[in-house]
């Protein structure tokens, strides 16, 4: 393994790591971005010479703690806290919150999610806050996520920080009776990271199978934590039937295969299998939430032996109740799809057009493009490659912008 892939390696496992027990010690949830940022460059420099550690935890951790104590005398503030970072352990390689032994949390990344999940933030800050310091997600992936622009989303953050800090909200881990008021944010970071795994916002790598696998891992865990929740199982689900399409969404060029034009043998039937069944139980708890009826769409997809068999008629259904239980106008979007599917493009395209005129997907590529697939199935080509055009100019990763030019070129050559 090269210096570069062990830096890496050690983002993805240690970084919420190094993040959470930099805030523990200073209390200052920018200072230990910045110190755990420049703990990872250091090693960038140092690890080709010295050699890889064997804690790189530990390395990272005591790195960034000590950038931490130097930019705190540098700046000749916080005694207390300065007192209080130097005392501690140089290799400690995470928290030890007060509350631990009363959680119930034994997942390591799991209780670093549930303490960041404070509820005197608002959810979508929880959230936000969660996927930027611990997942590593960055800003221009968590506003894509929300549909807001990027300077809005920074002010999003710089917000709950604010407020953490003013609060002085502590940064521990709640006893395992507080944790129910957590979980919906603790589910959402779980579903956003799935999200930015499986769809990645923007380069080269449509597939970024890290975050998918590990938001798929923490959901296994939380389901053994809250056993009688359906909505935990429900995300589960979700997550196993969507991944089970992952090796056939790319081909041999890396190009992307649209779910129709899928391999079905290349799925993954166990995870399928265990979605399926999964899902079969959140249902007969008679608790019926949106990661369930998201999962009961993806296994419609999921069990469908050929792209004909689709139950289209059900998936707008499900979309609907969906739509009625959380007014995205993303989950409008995936319902005017369906309709085109169940009942034929024009119909999708009204509701496609009054999501136009609402404005709340401007900026998002996925509306013209499907608003060009439709008109591209009416046989109005002209108005299908101006739609292309608009969602080309929006599009920010390559497998998808790849895509969209073989569309519009396909248009060219059928003129």
């Amino acid at each position: 393994m090269t210096v570069q892939s062990a830096v890496a390696e050690a983002f993805r496992t240690e970084w919420g790591q190094v993040v959470a027990t930099l805030i523990r010690v200073t209390g200052d949830w920018d200072l230990a971005e910045e110190c755990a940022q420049e703990a990872f460059a250091l090693a960038l420099e140092t690890w080709p010479r010295d050699g890889v550690p064997r804690r790189p935890g530990a390395w990272l951790t005591t790195a960034g703690r000590n950038r931490a104590l130097d930019r705190l005398r540098r700046e000749a503030v916080g005694n207390a806290k300065l007192r209080e970072l130097a005392t501690t352990p140089p290799a400690d390689p995470g928290p030890e919150p007060e509350s631990d032994d009363d959680s119930g949390v034994r997942d390591d990344q799991l209780r670093l999610i549930f303490t960041c999940c404070h509820p005197a933030l608002p959810l979508e800050g929880r959230v936000a806050l969660t996927l930027r310091t611990l997942c590593g997600l960055t800003t221009p992936e968590i506003a894509r996520a929300f549909l807001v622009p990027e300077p809005t989303m920074a002010q999003r953050l710089v917000r709950a920080k604010r407020k953490i800090r003013n609060a002085g909200i502590p940064y521990r881990v709640p006893p395992a009776h507080l944790l129910p008021e957590r979980t919906t944010a603790v589910l959402g970071v779980l579903y956003l990271l799935f999200n930015e795994g499986y769809s990645a916002t923007a380069g080269e790598d449509l597939l970024r199978g890290g975050l998918s696998g590990e938001a798929i891992r923490l959901a296994r865990v939380l389901c053994g934590l809250m056993p009688d929740e359906p909505e935990t199982h429900g995300l589960l689900a979700l997550l196993l039937l969507q991944d089970a399409r992952r090796a056939a969404r790319l081909d041999e060029h890396g190009d992307l295969v649209t779910l129709e034009h899928q391999d079905r043998n290349r799925w993954d039937q166990d995870e399928i299998a265990e979605g399926t069944a999964l899902l079969e139980s959140a249902l007969r708890q008679g608790r019926p939430g949106v990661y369930q009826l998201q999962a009961a769409i993806a296994a419609c997809h999921a069990n469908a032996k050929l792209a004909e068999d689709t139950d289209w008629p059900q998936i707008a259904g499900l979309y609907g109740e969906l739509a009625g239980r959380m007014p995205s106008p993303v989950v409008r979007l995936n319902q005017a799809v369906a309709i085109a599917m169940a009942e034929g493009p024009a119909a999708g395209l009204e509701l496609v057009r009054a999501l136009e005129e609402s404005g709340q997907l401007d900026g998002y590529h996925l509306l013209p493009a499907t608003r060009a697939d439709l008109l591209r199935r009416l046989g109005r080509d002209a108005e299908a490659a101006q739609a292309y055009r608009a969602a080309l100019k929006l599009v920010t990763a390559e497998a998808e912008r790849r895509y969209l030019d073989r569309r519009l070129a396909s248009l060219a050559q059928d003129g």
